[in-house]
């Protein structure tokens, strides 16, 4: 993953552009000059490198909508931490309104009439005139629109509370890098809901070994991203980041590390069990140790600690108090998928569409990460903002990917497409070009309000058609700015199950789509389900591992996943699929 430090400024230079277009738009400014601070945003948050070492080799014109004068607006950033230009724009718009504008769906237009017209000036007031009723009549609201403002502010709250772990995860990373090579640390090790992977994460804890504890905590709160220092002592130091994330850094001792690693993984819920478990055999169990009376008999590793309680060791992911302990009781958890079983992507996008590189960019990345195959899945014609394909173009994608499979011969492209399935449930290529492509994934883009038995209709309508391989994201959700569209999994699983379509974990950090209970059901159906890291650049490749992570809290062994079968597997399969629905 991007190291975390540079993810975080990356965010907040995207942020300060983002929030520059909003209020812009507000203004009434020149659409053009909007989406020109739109697109840099996007483009700059989707750097897999820290934008400041970009701009010390003078190299930011080369960042895709970044021109010489955005160029010297984000080394302005770099410099000072903030924008002149929207400084000035921030004191002619009152700060209750540019809240306003991080509430999904609501739209730069309609706050601004809400603010001049209603004379609401914040998120809390906007609610209580939503929730009394008081905005129906008012530029065409209804009770229904009144519903989506309030599910938007819901989101905009739970944003500001939970960070989806693929922001979080490189911070941890980095943190754990630092401390390491700048102190003396006999042990470390990220903790809480990171390590188990959870898909969004409120905040980051780690734990370390240390004889010299003072120099750690200085290490740590020599950081040039904290915003706050919340507490800070020889044994616990906890800071707020700039975005808002708080990390906590405890030292402990040698012989209790593996019960605090327990204890501070979590969760909750499996620690209660545990603990209930271990009074059942006359033990006691806490962060310090194993103790039987007064005596430690276990605490310096997991799998010691799992060991005095008569358990097999059992894997992070897993610990969310759902079976996972009555299973281990019986031995027989399950070997769960692990990144060297990992042998492709099944969804990728190149400069065919909205992707950042050429086919043979990809061909050239994917074998350097040591990927066998990987599916270059580029949107379908009716996506005009992600730049869908018309079949000349697809025919022209099918050739290329042909010449580029010739000359590597170390990795295989299968020439994909994410085709929109349409409001009406058909799919955007006829099938005469499906036939051609090796790998078919359909998806939802559009109709996203439509009612659950129209959406499912739609789904399982793709699914029932013999040319499509997998679904794509198949909830819809965007953490903290869109919900799931009504879909009901329960049908989907069991038409993926008959038709035998493969459903997609989407591993874009603000999708993770499915999530892991649907994962784990989907699983228990015996429903395929593939990794598809949704890039569209190539240090993107590595949201492999995200994906993985959802995977394994889903209770995937490697024969529930596609991206573990090998090239010779990948393509028996995909044609499997076809001649099974003749």
């Amino acid at each position: 993953m991007p190291e975390g430090e540079d993810d975080m400024r990356n965010r907040e230079v995207a942020a300060l552009f983002m929030e520059l277009a909003d209020i812009l738009e507000i203004q009434g400014e020149n659409p053009f000059r909007i989406r020109a601070y739109q697109r840099a945003s996007q483009n700059i948050e989707g750097l897999g490198e820290d934008v400041a070492e970009i701009a010390k080799r003078g190299e930011l014109v080369n960042v895709p909508g970044i021109g010489k004068d955005l160029a010297a607006k984000v080394e302005e950033i770099l410099a000072t931490g903030t924008l002149a230009a929207l400084q000035e724009l921030r004191e002619k718009v009152p700060p209750g309104l540019v809240e306003m504008l991080g509430i999904p769906g609501l739209g730069p237009k309609m706050a601004k009439r809400l603010h001049e017209e209603l004379n609401i000036a914040g998120v809390d007031q906007l609610e209580e005139c939503a929730r009394a009723g008081k905005l129906q009549g008012f530029a065409g609201i209804r009770a229904k629109t009144e519903e989506k403002i309030l599910r938007g502010i819901d989101l905009f709250r739970k944003g500001r509370e939970r960070t989806p772990l693929g922001f979080v995860l490189p911070i941890a990373e980095e943190i754990h890098q630092h401390l390491t090579k700048r102190c003396s640390v006999e042990n470390i090790s990220v903790a809480g809901s990171v390590r188990r992977m959870r898909e969004t994460v409120k905040d980051l804890d780690i734990l370390v070994v240390t004889k010299d504890q003072a120099s750690v905590m200085e290490a740590f709160l020599a950081r040039d991203d904290i915003d706050e220092v919340l507490a800070r002592g020889e044994t616990k130091t906890s800071v707020r980041l700039r975005g808002n994330l708080q990390v906590d850094v405890r030292a402990v001792d040698s012989q209790c590390f593996g019960s605090a690693l327990c204890y501070f993984t979590g969760s909750k819920a499996h620690n209660i069990r545990l603990r209930e478990y271990a009074v059942k055999m006359g033990l006691k169990v806490n962060e310090y140790g194993v103790f039987k009376g007064e005596e430690r008999v276990a605490g310096a590793t997991e799998a010691e600690v799992y060991k005095a309680l008569g358990l097999p060791y059992i894997e992070p992911e897993m610990r969310e108090d759902r079976g996972e302990i009555e299973v281990a009781l019986t031995g027989t958890l399950p070997r769960l998928v692990t990144k060297d079983d990992l042998k492709g992507d099944l969804h990728v996008h190149s400069t065919y569409s909205d992707g950042k590189a050429d086919i043979e960019d990809i061909a050239v990345a994917a074998q350097r990460s040591g990927l066998q195959w990987v599916g270059v899945c580029d949107h379908s014609k009716s996506l005009k903002i992600g730049r869908g394909l018309s079949v000349k173009e697809l025919e022209q994608k099918i050739e290329e990917v042909r010449r580029v499979n010739a000359k590597h011969k170390g990795v295989l492209l299968l020439c994909g497409a994410e085709v929109d399935i349409l409001t009406d449930g058909k799919l955007d290529y006829p099938d005469e070009v499906l036939k051609e492509l090796d790998l078919v994934i359909a998806a939802l883009h559009s109709g996203f309000r439509q009612d659950e038995k129209t959406i499912t209709g739609r789904m399982i309508s793709a699914m029932m058609h013999p040319l499509v391989h997998m679904i794509a994201h198949p909830t819809g959700r965007l953490f903290g700015e869109r919900d799931p569209y009504a879909v009901n999994m329960e049908h989907v699983l069991e038409q993926a199950g008959r038709t035998g379509t493969a459903l997609e974990i989407n591993a874009y950090p603000k999708r993770l789509d499915l999530g892991d209970v649907m994962v784990r059901r989907a699983r228990d159906m015996n429903v395929m389900l593939g990794i598809g890291t949704d890039a569209h650049q190539l240090d993107q490749l590595e949201y492999l591992e995200l994906g993985l992570g959802v995977a394994r809290r889903g209770w995937l062994e490697p024969r529930h996943l596609l991206n573990t079968f090998s090239r010779k597997e990948i393509v028996s399969y995909l044609r499997g699929k076809r001649k099974a629905a003749r």
